[in-house]
């Protein structure tokens, strides 16, 4: 790899990680249409660590605060003095997201074949079914549409006469985002971001507080991911030594860091100002252009751009 190969790359896992346009779906289309497979894993970790820096520059100060929250909060449930009401909104919001985290267990079920549910991700980005990135697209476009719409129904509840937006997350609440976001990694086209937004929007929370949660709960998952897939980078089943090429990969880092910090303020400031449209058609036209050519590719049994057979 070179340094303009991993410059492009870094800067695409950056804008495409935390804008709601689907960070493994771009991938997939990307590897589809070039024939690619993404055979550099220490590569991809590194870039997730690139965009893992984003988030924790853009919250450094928030993070710290909810760190000293759940310290709080483990002291009160060891004291036996834990109410779920009397929590601040710090302590709530720490709280809410290690409940959010819970349904990624799910995740390491197994499904038989000696797969785990996880492993669909991996089933779903071959060829064979390039349809799934069609759908999960179209999905992320219905989702950001949907949980816009609920959002324009919610106002300060005081002089536009609309009822007022929750700040508070409840334990219902945290498990279905966090159960979205579980669905987001199993299917590449439906965006992380995007889908857990719009469920937090449907569950009648604040916007804004609602996007602060999307990322922050994206984080612990990045570092997890990050661990799991650093191990098996490092040290390949196959027992093979790894050769790394460390100047293109501290540059990709440094470009899907930099884009994705660049990526979080855009995607604050167009939902702050009502700008969401911008990603609900973009999704649903690369979706619908994504379904026409699976459509295409399933009737005549071939990759319409390398002419390979087809996948499953």
């Amino acid at each position: 790899m070179n340094v303009f190969e991993a410059i492009f790359q870094g800067i695409i896992q950056g804008l495409t990680e935390f804008l709601p346009v689907s960070s493994s779906g771009h991938l997939t289309i990307t590897q589809h249409i070039l024939g690619m497979s993404e055979d550099n894993l220490f590569f991809s970790v590194m870039l997730h660590i690139g965009t893992l820096a984003a988030v924790i520059a853009v919250y450094v100060r928030l993070v710290g605060r909810l760190f000293k929250a759940l310290v709080r909060v483990c002291k009160k449930i060891f004291t036996k003095k834990f109410k779920l009401k009397e929590l601040d909104g710090e302590e709530n919001l720490a709280f809410m997201i290690i409940i959010g985290l819970l349904p990624l267990f799910v995740m390491f079920l197994p499904i038989g074949n000696g797969m785990k549910l996880k492993d669909l991700a991996d089933l779903f980005a071959k060829d064979g079914y390039f349809i799934v990135v069609g759908l999960s697209l179209l999905a992320t476009s219905a989702l950001l549409y949907t949980g816009n719409r609920q959002s324009q129904k919610y106002g300060d509840g005081k002089q536009d006469g609309k009822k007022k937006a929750r700040r508070r997350y409840k334990i219902p609440d945290a498990l279905i985002v966090g159960g979205t976001q579980c669905l987001a990694a199993l299917f590449p086209g439906l965006s992380r971001s995007g889908s857990t937004l719009a469920a937090s929007q449907l569950r009648g929370m604040d916007k804004k507080i609602a996007l602060d949660y999307s990322f922050l709960l994206g984080t612990p998952a990045i570092v997890a991911a990050a661990l799991l897939e650093g191990k098996d980078a490092l040290f390949p089943a196959n027992g093979q030594a790894v050769t790394i090429e460390y100047f293109p990969v501290i540059i990709g880092m440094l470009f899907a860091g930099v884009v994705g910090f660049i990526a979080i303020k855009l995607f604050k400031w167009l939902l702050s100002t009502d700008k969401m449209y911008i990603f609900i058609i973009y999704t649903a036209i690369v979706g619908a252009i994504v379904l026409v050519i699976s459509i295409i590719e399933l009737a005549t049994g071939e990759n319409m751009f390398t002419h390979n057979t087809l996948v499953f």
